[in-house]
């Protein structure tokens, strides 16, 4: 299962997972925009750094309080973001956030792009001394942590990876399909120097007996939060195979305009139904037409080609969806020429 920071939302919230692509090529493939935090004059000016930026696309610059994730800020700036890609940026703090310990920064395009991040507002390499939870730098990226070992109905083994350092964490055990939200409390563990590194915890006796088991961590300060979720079971000959880890995708490999679509997956689960939706551009294909259902078989990276409805032939882009039980789906778009 995918684990998340709540700063880093609009890379990974609610498997965005194929944003949307260029629009100044026929054939389009997913990229998530993303910026680093380069530097920071204290209550003057941050510099940024984009990645897999979408080409030609006019940005509004934000910046809010820290935890808003910029969302509803002022704005400090309009970027066009060029040929795409990288390319660097220094926005003035405005006076309202000037004094605050963390600023958050978000940027927005017309056409549905965003990326946000937050940074420390202080001058050069020097950062505020450490306080309980706080890392001293902002930390990006997504935590994770998969399940090592089980022994049924007694304890379970985690490895984390990519964990912010010097927070503690609420672990939680419930039934599976919950997430873990609103679990038995089994343990808090401080993530020390981060990273990654290995727990084991007490599997609660109103969870002994159940074959599946979710398990969560959430820090106390920061929003980080993980999840996953295990058989509870020791035999690895009975063992069926791990659980799912990643987010499914899809990118538009070719159209041929009004008749069909080529889509080729990457990191699609095994062994689901996929409903194939088409829809209007701009809905997400949510509530559009079924045109197929596809198994995905072993999983990870498979081409299927669909038939475009008659009801959207002749539009100029069409939006492509595909769901499964499970929770789990992705979606795109396409110019139809």
């Amino acid at each position: 299962m995918k684990l998340h920071r709540f700063s880093q939302v609009a890379v990974a919230l609610t498997l965005l997972v194929a944003l949307f692509a260029l629009p100044l090529q026929n054939v389009q493939a997913f990229t998530i925009p993303t910026f680093e935090i380069l530097s920071v004059d204290k209550d003057v000016s941050v510099t940024i750094e984009t990645a897999n930026f979408p080409a030609h696309q006019t940005f509004t610059v934000r910046m809010g309080a820290f935890g808003t994730l910029g969302v509803g800020g002022t704005v400090v700036g309009t970027t066009d973001s060029g040929s795409g890609g990288t390319f660097q940026a220094t926005y003035d703090i405005p006076d309202s956030l000037k004094g605050s310990a963390r600023i958050a920064i978000r940027m927005d395009s017309p056409e549905g792009f965003f990326s946000f991040n937050w940074f420390v507002n202080n001058t050069g390499t020097t950062t505020p001394t450490p306080t309980p939870g706080p890392t001293t730098t902002p930390f990006t990226g997504i935590p994770t942590f998969s399940i090592s070992s089980v022994v049924t109905d007694s304890t379970v083994t985690i490895a984390t990876n990519n964990f912010p350092a010097n927070r503690d964490f609420t672990v939680r055990i419930g039934k599976f399909g919950t997430l873990g939200v609103g679990g038995v409390v089994v343990a808090t563990t401080s993530s020390g120097s981060g990273g990654s590194f290995s727990a084991t915890y007490n599997i609660p006796d109103s969870l002994k007996g159940l074959r599946r088991i979710a398990i969560r961590m959430d820090s106390t300060t920061g929003g980080f939060f993980a999840f996953n979720w295990f058989w509870n079971n020791t035999s690895t000959a009975t063992t069926p195979p791990p659980a799912f880890v990643g987010i499914p995708t899809f990118s538009i490999s070719s159209v041929v305009k009004d008749s069909t679509v080529t889509i080729t997956t990457d990191n699609f689960p095994a062994n689901k139904d996929f409903t194939v939706r088409m829809g209007a551009f701009g809905t997400k294909a949510i509530g559009g037409t079924v045109v197929a259902t596809t198994n995905s078989g072993s999983g990870g990276t498979f081409t299927a080609t669909y038939d475009i409805p008659a009801s959207l032939q002749g539009s100029s882009r069409i939006a492509i969806r595909m769901d499964a039980s499970g929770g789990f789906f992705a979606f795109n778009w396409f110019w139809n020429n």
